[in-house]
C-alpha cells in the first residue's frame, strides 16, 4: 500500500459528507422515520465509541471489546449510523443508494486494511482473521487466553471519536428541521 493509503481510503470521509448532503436534499423525514432512524444511528454511534476505546492503530492488534466480535466495528458502527440516517430520511430508494455506496467504498477499504494488518501482525492476525468475521459480528467473543484489555477513554479522545457524535447531532438536527419546518 502506498504511503497515505489508497485513494478510496483517503476520500471515503469527504465523499460521505457529500452523500449526506445529497441525502438531506432528497429527504422527506416523518416522525416515525426519524425515531426509527435515530435508534439505529445511536446504536452505531455507541458501537463506534466502544471500538475507539479499544484500538491502538498500527501499534497493537485490537481483539478486545467489539473487536472480539467483528474485525471492523468502527465500519459496522459507521454502517449503522448511515443506515439510521437513511431510515430517518424517509426515502426507501436512498437505502439502495446507501447500500451501493457502502459496499463500493468500505468493503474494498476493509480488504486493503486486512492486508496491512497481516503485514503488521503476521500469525496473530491470521489466527484472529480466521476466527473473527470481517464485518458481520460473531455471536461469541474471540478469546486468546491473553488478559482482557478494557475500554480506554484516552483512546476515544485521541481518535476524536466525539466528532462522530457532533456530526450525528448536526445531521439529525437538519433532518428534524426539514421534517417540521421545511415542509
Amino acid at each position: 500500500m502506498r504511503r497515505g493509503g489508497t485513494w478510496i481510503q483517503r476520500w471515503r470521509v469527504p465523499f460521505g459528507f457529500l452523500c449526506a448532503a445529497l441525502f438531506l436534499l432528497l429527504a422527506r423525514p416523518r416522525p416515525a422515520t426519524l425515531l426509527a432512524g435515530a435508534l439505529v444511528s445511536l446504536f452505531g454511534l455507541s458501537l463506534r465509541a466502544w471500538a475507539a476505546g479499544h484500538i491502538r492503530k498500527n501499534d497493537a492488534l485490537a481483539i478486545s471489546g467489539p473487536y472480539a466480535y467483528t474485525r471492523n466495528p468502527l465500519y459496522l458502527g459507521s454502517f449503522l449510523l448511515g443506515l439510521g440516517f437513511t431510515i430517518g430520511s424517509g426515502r426507501w430508494y436512498l437505502g439502495l443508494l446507501f447500500a451501493a455506496l457502502f459496499l463500493g467504498i468500505y468493503f474494498p477499504v476493509m480488504r486493503v486494511e486486512s492486508r496491512t494488518m497481516q503485514q503488521l501482525f503476521g500469525d496473530s492476525f491470521t489466527r484472529y482473521a480466521g476466527a473473527v468475521p470481517l464485518f458481520f459480528p460473531r455471536f461469541t467473543p474471540y478469546r486468546t487466553g491473553e488478559p482482557k484489555v478494557g475500554f480506554d477513554r484516552r483512546l476515544y479522545l485521541r481518535y476524536r471519536e466525539y466528532e462522530a457524535a457532533l456530526g450525528l447531532l448536526f445531521a439529525w438536527g437538519l433532518l428534524v428541521v426539514k421534517a417540521y419546518y421545511l415542509r
